[in-house]
């Protein structure tokens, strides 16, 4: 008989192997750390993690799923008029007979790459659970993947249920996830999420919670950028002080690191995918995402939040300043009030 269970659920048991097509493995050797010292529950930390506790939302009673949502169809002007306004622009790759049709991909890009970004939240943020030398920070960080797990299960549930199209993800995304999994040092992780993929996210969902073309996405969106605002604050907040007295090699190592890490992020938003997924001429889409002052506006408009944080952490160095310029993620202006 218990063969008989066996055999007629093993088409539905999770194993490794079945899975393994969709999964990123990544092989680390990290340090958990326990403290038996459970902090003074006064501090900015703690006072973040009430904040969190007495700001949780359902995304199943939270949002109004009811909206009709249609993949494709025409777009109303009360949900066209903010959407990729950039591909107007007489240079653009995207024929005006399929304007509709892209900013439906562009929507259905942009959720995909949320999702993914929020399942590296989930997961870096678990590890920081573990490697975090204070109790604080241990209980804020655990605050904080009940936080990303409501993401994850409320742009899932959007693209399943509404949209019915997805993007895998980003290979720049994927490449800084696996850096930051395989990362041992506690504050480089830090760094990488809680600064740069979280600091990008808030800006982005602000952006995009007036951008997207239905109230559902809109009203996701606008409740995750409240939670990513306190995310934001946490490691800034954590990080605080930090590296002012780590040694030159140690603070070599994490400018190594945020270089490669903001070099990925701005290849990011160059949406190669959606140029191929609609079989338009993907270089000509490349070079216009690089050059369209309303493409590289937008993107000075997410690394402001990045630039400003690690300007509080003394970490905003002439290589990083370099690298902003460069790829156009900044203007001159924004770095003369740390000169």
């Amino acid at each position: 008989m218990a063969d008989k269970l066996r055999s007629e659920s093993d088409s539905t048991l999770f194993t490794l192997d079945q899975a393994r097509s969709d999964l990123m493995e990544v092989d680390a050797s990290i340090r958990a750390c326990l403290t038996w010292d459970y902090g003074e529950r006064d501090n900015r930390i703690w006072r973040l993690y009430q904040k969190n506790k007495n700001s949780q939302w359902n995304a199943d009673t939270d949002i109004n799923w009811d909206y009709d949502v249609r993949f494709g169809a025409p777009l109303t002007d009360e949900f066209s008029a903010g959407m990729a306004t950039f591909v107007v622009d007489h240079e653009s790759p995207v024929p005006k007979e399929r304007l509709n049709e892209f900013r439906w991909q562009y929507q259905a890009w942009m959720v995909s790459q949320f999702l993914h970004g929020e399942q590296g939240a989930l997961v870096t943020t678990a590890r920081l659970v573990e490697t975090v030398p204070d109790m604080e920070s241990k209980v804020y960080a655990a605050s904080q993947v009940a936080d990303e797990a409501r993401h994850v299960e409320a742009y899932a549930r959007y693209i399943d249920e509404k949209l019915g199209e997805s993007y895998p993800i980003n290979p720049g995304l994927k490449a800084l996830l696996r850096d930051l999994l395989a990362e041992s040092e506690w504050d480089i992780v830090y760094l990488g999420m809680q600064v740069v993929v979280e600091g990008l996210a808030l800006a982005a969902t602000r952006l995009a919670g007036s951008g997207f073309g239905d109230p559902i996405i809109t009203s996701i969106t606008k409740m995750i950028a409240r939670d990513e605002a306190r995310h934001v604050g946490f490691g800034s907040v954590a990080l605080a002080g930090l590296y002012d007295g780590m040694t030159s090699a140690e603070l070599d190592q994490r400018e190594k690191f945020l270089l490669e890490a903001i070099h990925l992020m701005s290849r990011r938003f160059l949406l190669k995918e959606v140029w191929e997924r609609m079989d338009l001429d993907v270089e000509k889409g490349i070079r216009f995402a690089r050059t369209d002052p309303m493409m590289f506006g937008y993107r000075q408009l997410l690394f402001q939040q990045v630039i400003h944080l690690l300007r509080q952490l003394g970490l905003l160095t002439p290589k990083l300043r370099d690298l902003f310029l460069s790829e156009n993620l900044a203007r001159p202006e924004a770095f003369r009030s740390a000169a």
